[in-house]
Order: C-alpha cells, then structure tokens, then sequence
C-alpha cells in the first residue's frame, strides 16, 4: 500500500508539473511565440484590417506551439491512464488534426482572411491552445469504465 500511495504521489507531481508548463506556455505567449494574432484578436478585431505577419515565422511558431502542447497532453494522458493504445491513438489524433488546422488556417489566411475572420479565431484557438486534451480525457475515461 506505501508502494502504491507513494507512485500515486508521484504521479500527482508529475500531472501537477504538466498542468503548471501549460498554463506557463499560455502566460508566456508573448514572450515565447511569434504570433501577431495575439493582441489583434484581443482586439474588436472584426472591424479592423488584418495584422501584417511574416507566413513562414507564424507557421512555425504556430506548430511549435502545438507540439508542445500536443507532447505535455500526451505526458498527462499517459499518466492518467497508462495504456499504450490511448497513446498511439492520441497521437494519430494530434498529427491529424494539427496538420488539418494548420493547413485550414494558412488556407483561409491567404483566400478569404479578412470574409473569416471569426473562423481564423476559432481554428487558430484549436492549434494554440490544449483543447483537444479537455476533450479526451473524458472521452477515454468513459472507454474505460465501459470496458
């Protein structure tokens, strides 16, 4: 039973450590990512033009951005649930989904940017932020209370 309570502490660190790098990377976004979005979409940003943005630094700050997030979400999924399958699973999901997004949002950028500008926000906000994450979660707890 110590053996037990102590990897349970272990694992409760190591989910707190995670939990603090994520909202590190959102308190530092500024700092760390280039992304001119940033305080244009903390804007009344539907009345104003487009920022001026260099394409390929956005592009690759962006799928930073994402595989870190994408990489500590997997760290906390594996120490919720320690199956190897969710793993794989997840990361399918993340590579997936991440190339979709960003493709969708360079898409939209250079075609009709200023016509979406609501849809730029919200697929911009799948790739920055750990969404994805607060959706398995429960997704795979409820797997496996079926199971």
């Amino acid at each position: 039973m110590l053996k037990n309570l102590l990897k349970n502490k272990t694992n409760l660190v190591f989910i707190f450590v995670i939990l603090l790098s994520l909202v590190a990377i959102r308190m530092y976004e500024d700092v760390i990512f280039y992304d001119p979005f940033l305080d244009y979409f903390k804007t009344n940003f539907t009345s104003l033009p487009l920022p001026n943005y260099d394409a390929v630094k956005l592009f690759f700050s962006l799928g930073f951005r994402f595989y870190l997030n994408s990489m500590l979400s997997l760290g906390l999924l594996y120490l919720l649930f320690r199956d190897s399958k969710i793993i794989k699973f997840s990361t399918f999901l993340y590579v997936f989904f991440g190339s979709i997004l960003m493709v969708a949002f360079f898409f939209m950028l250079k075609v009709s940017g200023t016509e979406n500008k609501m849809a730029l926000f919200y697929i911009r906000r799948f790739i920055i932020q750990p969404i994805f994450v607060i959706l398995f979660i429960p997704a795979f707890y409820y797997q496996k209370k079926i199971k």
